[in-house]
């Protein structure tokens, strides 16, 4: 009876459906010195258990702090951050010329003034044709759709 009851829970433990009171059953079964015949190929497996459970580990395990490298990090970081800053503004400040809100746009010479004006007007005119010969192109385009789609 009680091999017919070992092999049965053998059985359910292969299948994963034993329960730790089950498997200590079998490792109790086979630690022990009577064994079956048949079932002595698994006395390996549950001896092995009851050998490893006896180990202990004497090898210690330093821990590594990462706290200084965390710490020094993140001053490294303010620092960068507030000398971008520092640099940005001094260094901005210095490359913008600094021009007075009367002088904008105002010329002494009436030549200078001509010429700064015709100047203007010539990059105003030619960006106005650009666009001009492309609303041609689009004629164009919208008299050969009406060619060929009679509507």
């Amino acid at each position: 009876m009680e091999l017919d009851k070992i092999e049965n829970i053998l059985e359910k433990y292969f299948q994963g459906e034993t329960t730790i009171a089950e498997e200590n059953q079998l490792k109790d079964y086979f630690s022990s010195s009577n064994v079956a015949q048949h079932l002595e190929q698994y006395k390996p497996i549950f001896g092995y258990f009851s050998q490893v459970k006896q180990q202990k580990s004497t090898q210690e395990i330093p821990l590594k702090t990462n706290k200084r490298k965390v710490a020094w990090l993140s001053i490294a970081a303010s620092v960068v951050v507030l000398l971008g800053i520092g640099t940005y503004y001094f260094a901005g400040e210095k490359t913008t010329p600094v021009v007075a809100q009367s002088e904008l746009g105002t010329y002494d010479d009436p030549e200078e003034a001509l010429a700064a004006t015709q100047k203007a007007l010539a990059l105003l005119s030619n960006n106005v044709n650009v666009g001009i010969e492309s609303v041609q192109y689009i004629g164009e385009y919208e008299q050969s759709k009406n060619k060929i789609f009679k509507q």
